[in-house]
């Protein structure tokens, strides 16, 4: 289903009404050391990007960064951006996942 989503944001047409708020997120697994991207929705709030992982507990990817966080790259209508992301998960288990772009991006 990710690569669905993905191939409609890269897609003319469709994909610049969904880069409003779909962008993909890349990283490097924790434990695998693997690359992975995956399409998330976003919202913008000041200086970072905001994304929430639903259904937490079924997934893992979030986990990525959780503690201190980790590098990502964050690809918004097209653009590769790099930046730093850490996870946060509130009282009532709501997970958000904010990115701070590079300054150079």
């Amino acid at each position: 289903m990710n690569a669905g989503v993905v191939a409609l944001t890269e897609a003319p047409g469709i994909g610049k009404v969904l880069g409003r708020s779909f962008a993909q997120i890349s990283y490097t697994g924790r434990r695998s050391g693997r690359t992975f991207t995956t399409p998330v929705n976003y919202r913008r709030s000041g200086d970072e990007y905001l994304i929430g992982a639903a259904m937490p507990d079924k997934k893992k990817w979030w986990r990525n960064f959780l503690d201190a966080g980790a590098p990502v790259t964050l690809r918004i209508d097209g653009v590769d951006h790099s930046g730093h992301a850490v996870a946060h998960r509130d009282p009532r288990g709501r997970v958000t996942v904010h990115v701070r772009l590079n300054a150079a991006d």
